[in-house]
């Protein structure tokens, strides 16, 4: 076989993997529960969260999607995010490394746009801006202090937790 042709294929197989949605990784995911986030009234995103297991079982992989209803950076989102797992009382050491994966993963936003977690337990997470892959982060350590943010029991929004466990009505 020619080598360009063997390059063109990988090429091609590689791009697949970068665009592979979300949903790919969670075959038969279905919705557990959904909420919104607002801050002083203001929307700020809709949450879901997406597993095979209903009710969600933290030990198999599942999806939070997050549609934001306003613009903000990317680097505003991974600074909320670190002070929500300080809060939790992740280990501020590893801020730095775990601020280099997110400022990966998550992109600007306009309202209407999605970013979406998968975690993998035991493994780490996948995020994905749309539909598009836009990082691999093989750390489980992290993977659990991210989610943590909206489903750890000391979680600050209680109400959006209930509702994506599907516990609220």
């Amino acid at each position: 076989m020619d080598t360009r042709l063997i390059l063109a294929l990988l090429a091609s197989a590689c791009m697949g993997l970068a665009q592979a949605s979300w949903r790919e990784v969670l075959p038969g995911a279905q919705s557990v529960g959904a909420g919104e986030m607002r801050w002083f009234g203001l929307k700020l995103y809709d949450a879901q969260l997406f597993s095979s297991a209903k009710p969600l079982d933290p030990r198999r992989p599942y999806a939070l999607v997050l549609t934001y209803a306003r613009q903000f950076q990317a680097k505003r989102i991974v600074a909320a995010s670190l002070e929500q797992m300080e809060k939790l009382g992740a280990p501020k050491a590893q801020f730095p490394r775990w601020a280099e994966y997110m400022q990966r993963g998550f992109v600007d936003v306009q309202a209407g746009e999605r970013i979406t977690g998968v975690h993998l337990p035991g493994q780490g997470a996948r995020f994905y801006a749309g539909e598009r892959l836009t990082a691999a982060i093989d750390d489980p350590e992290f993977a659990q202090w991210f989610f943590a943010i909206w489903l750890d029991a000391k979680t600050s929004e209680p109400g959006l937790r209930r509702q994506l466990l599907g516990e609220a009505q």
